[in-house]
């Protein structure tokens, strides 16, 4: 058993002027004559002197702004706040600095050959790609939506119409027809790109049935593009009035990049969905480049000779955050397929065979890893690895521990946790600081990150609500479709006016480190992907005979997929019978994700719910894991009190392992 706090790695004694984040911070004290010795010093700073911190961002990486900005932050007022109001600038232009003949993507698959693009290849088929995507009539604030892997041409064509100003969106192919309408109809997209199919280890998997639904799904569109990827040819017969990747990408144009103010809009992401449609973010120019190139310059240390892989679908924020390695020069190294085929080796020998640096991945991942007693670093050359990345799910200190016995033991192991809300990390690691087992190393610069006490103020040492008590410039510009921003307003600030409250539950040591202790809202994460539950329920409750639905997820202590749990409300003509089961999970695994298959059904006369109508996810949540019925739920606020006998009795069984679990 590793002790939480484990020390498993010290910097070298030169780290400070090895590292960027150390000679940036040598610069800034020298320029501004502060005495920087430490990071919760440097932290103070970074949120305290807001403008001096991220105006510093902005010469250390060189941003070029073509009109340049009349202030940084004119007011820190949250929401509302403005950064570098009057600015313009483009995202792709500074994805697309170099122009030599260096690996800037290496792209393995598991259905096709690796690819590799030159960065004067990559300008070359982006600037191939934004003349195609103007053909196609696609202009400034038109919305493109990928439905595509994680391969090049993905990379190409989101860069394409960051060129354009055009607005991004991407949703992994392995989404069903569901998650992906109910995401990007919202946003009306003009154009679709999407694949024939792919393959996930051994398995052939084709999507042409899925596009036609999707497509049909979205009176908007103009346009589909097709990738031949899981077959050699486009198939007319299959994608009528489609055009072909090959012709979006056919003739030769100049590279050109629209400057478009400082927060004109990049990417739309989607919330996970707990108490509606999943809510499309849309996220700036601006904002996501500064917060980037700090994240990755800085506290991964990236530059022009590191090769930087996350393993990532297109649907997880996680790719946006890889495909800004660009902005720091650095290779990217794409992976598409299962991570676990045919071994649990794959990414490892991924890591080995292409010289990665920095190999980021999910926390349950790792867990596999060492759960399955796989020892990586005996198995392959990982001498180039100097740094290994987690988050998705905290890492407990066994998963530390293992990093360091059966990868390498001269690793900055980077574990971080944030959100698809800012697109980045609000807590991390730095190559300045040790690495301790299950402890996240620092607050990351610039996001002033507090624990707030049951009674809203700041808490040392104890868990409190993860808050933002500051703005940060990747702050979304707003949601999309919410012009007076109520739905963002309620979404961050309705329970702490001024203050964005997360919904993680987090403790912060004096030091600054701190310890992520789950979320405090409802939102389902198996193995990394998140969803929220009205999405889960809109699939579960059209399944026949099913009438209502409550889902309960327990996270599991050692970072594992943990247990989901289903309850059903049924009609009084059904039962719980295994057709049913099996529908459910059929249903379930096509329309949301395999990973969301229940692991226990469990029917019920009725779903508890208040007398507003609002279903009691987080109290039964609650009552499950062991909390008293009386702290966690008020009888007398439910619309049918007796709807919580099943739930107490599945509680006290749990809490009775000799006795069957089933509620009678």
């Amino acid at each position: 058993m590793v002790e939480v706090g484990a020390l498993l790695w010290e910097p070298p004694a030169d780290a400070r002027s090895r590292t960027r984040m150390g000679r940036y911070l040598d610069r800034v004290a020298a320029e501004h004559g502060l005495d920087l010795p430490d990071q919760e010093t440097v932290w103070r700073w970074s949120v305290d002197d807001l403008e001096g911190f991220w105006a510093s961002i902005v010469s250390e990486f060189d941003v070029r702004f073509h009109a340049p900005p009349e202030a940084v932050l004119p007011a820190r007022a949250m929401p509302g706040a403005r950064w570098f109001p009057g600015a313009t600038l483009n995202y792709a232009e500074h994805a697309l600095r170099r122009r030599d003949d260096r690996p800037a993507v290496i792209a393995r698959s598991q259905t096709r050959a690796e690819v590799a693009l030159s960065w004067a290849e990559l300008a070359d088929q982006v600037a191939r790609a934004r003349a195609g995507l103007q053909r196609l009539g696609v202009g400034r604030g038109d919305r493109v939506v990928g439905y595509l892997p994680n391969v090049p041409e993905t990379v190409v064509a989101f860069l394409a119409c960051a060129s354009l100003g055009a607005v991004w969106s991407s949703c992994a192919p392995e989404f069903g027809v569901r998650s992906v309408v109910d995401r990007v109809q919202q946003i009306e997209p003009v154009v679709l790109l999407v694949v024939d199919g792919y393959r996930y280890g051994d398995r052939a998997v084709d999507r042409s049935a899925e596009v036609a639904a999707i497509r049909a799904a979205l009176p908007t569109l103009r346009a589909t593009v097709v990738l031949p990827y899981l077959h050699d040819e486009l198939d007319p017969q299959r994608f009528p009035d489609a055009t072909s990747w090959a012709d979006l990408v056919a003739e030769p144009a100049p590279p050109a990049y629209d400057p478009v103010p400082f927060d004109h809009p990049l990417y739309v992401l989607y919330s996970s969905g707990t108490t509606g449609l999943p809510k499309a973010i849309v996220h700036g120019h601006g904002g996501i480049l500064l917060e980037h190139l700090k994240m990755l310059g800085l506290h991964h240390d990236l530059g022009p000779d590191d090769r930087f892989c996350w393993f990532t679908t297109t649907g997880w924020m996680m790719w946006n955050y890889l495909v800004s390695g660009l902005t720091v020069g650095a290779t990217v190294v794409l992976f598409d397929g299962d991570p676990g085929y045919p071994d649990l080796l794959t990414l490892w020998r991924l890591a080995a065979e292409t010289g990665i640096t920095l190999l980021g991945v999910g926390a349950p991942f790792l867990l596999a890893c060492r759960k399955a007693g796989v020892s990586p670093g005996d198995e392959h050359d990982l001498s180039r690895l100097r740094s290994v990345g987690s988050t998705g799910a905290p890492l407990p200190p066994e998963g530390f521990a293992w990093v360091y016995e059966h990868v390498g033991r001269d690793l900055l192991l980077v574990s971080a946790s944030g959100g698809t809300d800012v697109c980045t990390a609000f807590v991390a690691g730095s190559p300045l600081l040790p690495v301790r087992a299950g402890v996240i190393a620092c607050r990351c610069l610039g996001a002033k990150v507090e624990a707030f006490g049951e009674r809203g103020e700041p808490v040392i040492g104890e868990r409190g609500e993860l808050v933002l008590s500051a703005p940060m410039p990747s702050m979304p510009v707003g949601f999309w479709d919410d012009p007076d921003g109520a739905r963002y307003r309620a979404a961050y600030f309705e329970d702490l006016p001024g203050v964005w409250r997360h919904g993680d539950w987090i403790e912060i040591a004096a030091d600054g480190s701190c310890v992520i202790t789950g979320r405090s809202d409802a939102t389902l994460n198996r193995g990394g992907v998140r969803m929220g539950t009205s999405e889960f329920y809109s699939v579960v409750e059209a399944v026949p005979g099913v009438i209502d639905s409550l889902v309960v997820h327990h996270e599991d202590p050692q970072g594992g997929p943990g247990e989901l749990v289903l309850f059903v409300a049924l009609a009084p003509d059904r039962a719980l019978d295994d057709d049913l089961r099996a529908s459910l999970a059929r249903t379930i695994r096509t329309e949301l994700s395999p990973r969301h298959v229940p692991d226990e059904v469990h029917a019920v006369p009725s779903i508890p719910r208040t007398i507003s109508g609002k279903k009691l996810e987080v109290p039964i949540k609650r009552l499950l894991d062991g909390a008293p019925v009386e702290r966690v739920v008020n009888a007398g606020a439910l619309a049918d009190p007796d709807s919580l006998a099943p739930f107490l009795a599945l509680a006290r069984q749990h809490d009775d392992p000799g006795t069957d679990r089933a509620p009678s």
